[in-house]
């Protein structure tokens, strides 16, 4: 092969590499990149009713001495039971969940001050039930037992929310891909599949206007929303 030849040969193969580093380069640019696609969010809600109620009870007794105070707060103790059973409740159904003392010397007068704190539960599914007894706690006061100011509330769950979390999970699943595909019609591309998605957590808060967290009411809703990303194809 002359000079001449052979510097044509070297010339095409130096073109060839030249076009191979080009179009391997574009092939790599489109790999890299990124596919279109659209993140959107799902809710899903469902009214519910509370199906289990806890009432806990505060009582003081309070006097000079730590027997007697002891003594008041025995018969608090009995007072307590028995509102609660004549309004239906069974003896599983009441609980105590500890007491307290606290004593302190009046340097003023040098006498000694004891107050007993005890702490009741009343605990069941018969929301109606817990309700009435509720409306009636008056009459534990006119029984001679001291209520306490800081506690008393009513507490309602919702126990069951395991049962509601499937339809609930594809409902959002369902509301997310509604809005893909709104979104896909105004841009003019399709919903391809789900890229990625995160379930979020699952609140429980009133309804009907009720304020609170939901335990403040039997009335709740329970709510989720879905974040989820889908591919969007020409």
């Amino acid at each position: 092969m002359d000079i001449r030849a052979a510097g044509i040969f070297g010339g095409l193969i130096a073109l060839g590499l030249a076009l191979a580093g080009l179009l391997v380069g574009r092939g790599i640019a489109d790999v890299r990149k990124p596919s279109p696609y659209v993140t959107v969010r799902g809710v899903a809600e469902r009214d519910v009713v509370a199906d289990l109620a806890t009432w806990t009870i505060l009582a003081q007794a309070n006097g000079n001495s730590l027997a007697d105070v002891q003594a008041k707060a025995d018969r608090d103790a009995d007072a307590v039971r028995a509102f609660l059973m004549a309004r239906g409740f069974t003896p599983e159904e009441i609980s105590v969940r500890g007491s307290g003392v606290n004593q302190y010397v009046d340097s003023m007068r040098g006498t000694l001050n004891v107050t007993l704190r005890q702490r009741f539960q009343a605990r069941t599914t018969d929301i109606a039930k817990m309700e009435r007894a509720f409306a009636d706690q008056a009459e534990i006061i006119r029984a001679g037992v001291a209520l306490d100011a800081d506690g008393g509330s009513i507490l309602y769950s919702f126990t069951r929310l395991n049962d509601v979390k499937p339809a609930m999970i594809a409902e959002a699943t369902r509301s997310a891909r509604e809005a893909a595909d709104q979104f896909a019609a105004d841009s003019g591309t399709k919903v391809g599949g789900i890229r990625t998605a995160t379930q979020g957590l699952f609140s429980i808060t009133g309804r009907d206007g009720d304020p609170g967290p939901g335990s403040d009411t039997p009335n709740q809703k329970v709510r989720v929303v879905t974040t989820i990303d889908f591919a969007l194809e020409d």
